[in-house]
């Protein structure tokens, strides 16, 4: 069923055909639901109906989706209230959670948080981040068979780099990404669904752990967060620990999935690309960018968090009301022919390349730059190590955990030498 939504627009009414409901079928790690580069060409600003039951402005190209993230008047904070309208592909979060605050709550925290992860702070955790892969691929090496990628490296690696970051042991981290495997799952969030058991397993684990580091204090962020608690009070208890496992989450679970649908989409679509960069592997840091352009991260082709107009606003000349739902679609946004030439084709050597994978405005991730120098070492560790690396089993026999915020392998099995 296919149907047909009307935009209001300063100069004319256009109507496009879209898929009756979004998310829109169709998104894959290779790239967003065809239906966007229409979108883009005709109703860039559109009317859709979501899979929450309400409808949403759905924005697809460059400028405006980049306008939109750094708009004020686009309230995250107003999507967690009590009475806020069901959003479909919206992630489960709530008010106390950094990506949920609109200013000046979010500044507060951000803030705080900010010192650990200036580009200069982040560039010196390089030798410790090279330490930590170089283990793991020295584990690899070892090994012989085909094994899981995921298992061995893509989850291990950006796991331990936050928990050396943290602070938080292993054991805990483990059990964490069990836990955050439910909290991503997509529009499930009614009280006893899967998310929110998720999210209150998050919860419960970083009671347990702010408790043993305060009892137990080291050179940590968390550590820090936990004093800027007690002895400044500059945030609630409530805060700190929904702040330790946002960080937490945030700094490996889209890490781990961008790193390994990046190796799979070298090995498995452009395996010439992955030996050139074996060859010089100098261009492993241009190619990061373009494999985060390039590489869908996300399920619904966003980053799972709409907004909600505060005030009546027009984007691209479409008017918004006050109230209205509005959907910011990255990955279409990433691939907008006016600013990127010949946007569907993968080139690790693009060099003007401005896309907005970690977001634009005020929730532009914090982590941005720790993840770029967790993805330049591991993919660099990878060409080096094994250059001759494919798959072990046909690309659709691969594993993917359904129902999540991002495109995430649950296997990568992969082999390498003769």
């Amino acid at each position: 069923m296919t149907t047909v939504h009307e935009t209001q627009e300063t100069d004319e009414s256009r109507k496009v055909d879209v898929d009756d409901v979004f998310p829109f079928e169709g998104s894959s790690y290779r790239g967003p639901a065809p239906q966007y580069a229409k979108l883009r060409a005709e109703c860039p600003v559109a009317r859709v109906h979501t899979e929450g039951g309400v409808d949403a402005w759905l924005v697809s190209r460059y400028e405006d989706a980049r306008a939109a993230l750094a708009d004020p008047r686009l309230s995250r904070a107003a999507t967690v209230k009590p009475d806020a309208p069901r959003i479909g592909g919206a992630m489960t979060s709530t008010p106390d959670m950094i990506i949920s605050m609109d200013a000046p709550e979010h500044s507060r925290l951000r803030k705080m948080a900010a010192g650990p992860f200036t580009a200069r702070r982040i560039e010196g955790l390089r030798p410790g981040i090279r330490r930590i892969a170089d283990e793991l691929l020295d584990d690899m090496a070892a090994r012989s068979g085909p094994l899981d990628l995921v298992e061995q490296f893509t989850l291990k690696m950006p796991l331990r780099v936050i928990g050396e970051l943290l602070g938080a042991p292993m054991e805990i981290l483990e059990a964490f990404a069990v836990n955050a495997r439910q909290f991503v799952t997509v529009d499930d969030q009614a009280e006893g669904g899967e998310s929110r058991s998720g999210l209150a397993k998050l919860f419960e684990s970083m009671v347990g752990l702010v408790a043993e580091k305060r009892a137990n204090p080291t050179d940590d962020l968390l550590s820090a967060l936990i004093a800027a608690r007690d002895e400044e009070d500059r945030l609630t208890e409530q805060e700190l620990v929904t702040f330790a496992f946002t960080l937490i989450g945030a700094g490996f679970d889209t890490t781990a999935s961008q790193l390994a649908n990046s190796v799979l989409a070298l090995i498995a679509h452009h395996p010439d690309q992955w030996r050139r960069l074996a060859e010089d592997p100098s261009r492993v840091p241009a190619a990061v960018e373009e494999l985060l352009r390039h590489v869908n991260l996300f399920s619904t082709d966003t980053a799972g968090n709409p907004r909600i107009a505060a005030e009546d606003l027009e984007i691209a000349g479409v008017k918004i009301a006050a109230g209205d739902a509005v959907v910011i679609a990255i990955s279409s946004a990433n691939r907008d022919e006016s600013v990127f030439p010949d946007p569907d084709r993968l080139d690790l050597t693009r060099t003007h390349n401005p896309h907005i994978s970690f977001g634009h405005g005020m929730h532009l991730c914090i982590g941005k730059q720790l993840t770029r120098l967790e993805l330049e070492i591991a993919i660099d560790g990878l060409v080096r190590r094994f250059p001759d690396l494919r798959l072990a089993v046909p690309e659709e026999e691969l594993h993917w955990h359904e129902g999540e915020i991002n495109h995430s392998l649950g296997s990568l099995p992969v082999i390498w030498g003769n």
